[in-house]
């Protein structure tokens, strides 16, 4: 997201959070008010649809007027994502391919009267010990719980990392599918949420995305400050976003 600062209207607005469309160019473009200081401007994987979140006081011709003037930068971000490959409908049988931590893994399906379970043979096959009746929906079930307790595993060890060295605490983080985000942050809370899928990609863009959210207990918005801090924390982290934003998008559409 790109912050924009704007003069404040002087007048009257209602101060409930609304939400409207409003069409720049043919292009609809979701329009949030709350209550906030700055405007921000984003365009959201994977179709590429674009959101703003406005102050509720200013008006629509200044909403209109900074849409207009990023909107070759908009152009560009829309481009990309359709640029983008899109993994195709997964089956959850054997010969497929799935990720885990950036490689992939050829899937097989090994039928079971016990108790179903996911293992890891040879460095590169991912194995479904599952029963011979089960469908689809509980083939992927399982192999989504297990990628949940893999992340499980790996995340305290990470999030005291960069806790230790941002010298910020979180008081919870989560694990959950997102459509259209990496991870989420309640500064206000100290909650952070990753979105499931990081387990597929590689470790050290998880490692991104969490020292993203952390950082946002320090700095709300992604202003200099904000970015003054993931360079000096990560120095590649730009490359490590380009490659996270590079990478496939699940079948399922999906929620830095």
């Amino acid at each position: 997201m790109i912050p924009l600062m704007l003069k404040r209207r002087h007048h009257q607005i209602k101060m409930n959070p609304q939400e409207s469309t409003m069409m720049i160019n043919d292009l609809p473009v979701k329009v949030i008010r709350k209550k906030i200081k700055n405007l921000h401007l984003s365009v959201r994987p994977p179709d590429g649809w674009v959101r703003i979140t406005v102050p509720q006081i200013i008006d629509d011709e200044a909403v209109r007027l900074a849409i207009v003037s990023k909107f070759d930068w908009i152009k560009q971000k829309i481009e990309l994502f359709e640029k983008q490959a899109r993994q195709q409908p997964r089956e959850f049988v054997t010969g497929e391919r799935h990720d885990y931590l950036g490689d992939q893994y050829l899937l097989n399906i090994v039928h079971t009267e016990k108790r179903p379970f996911v293992e890891i043979k040879n460095d590169k096959i991912l194995v479904l010990h599952i029963d011979q009746d089960s469908r689809q929906e509980q083939r992927q079930k399982l192999l989504m719980d297990w990628y949940r307790k893999e992340m499980k595993r790996i995340l305290p060890k990470m999030i005291q990392k960069w806790e230790h060295k941002t010298a910020l605490q979180v008081d919870f983080y989560g694990i959950k599918r997102m459509k259209t985000r990496w991870g989420s942050c309640n500064p206000t809370r100290k909650r952070i949420w990753l979105n499931l899928e990081l387990i597929q990609k590689p470790i050290h863009c998880l490692e991104y995305v969490i020292l993203h959210e952390i950082l946002h207990l320090l700095e709300r918005t992604h202003n200099h400050r904000f970015v003054s801090h993931m360079d000096r924390m990560m120095p590649q982290w730009r490359t490590f976003r380009n490659e996270l934003n590079r990478s496939h998008f699940a079948h399922e559409n999906r929620e830095s």
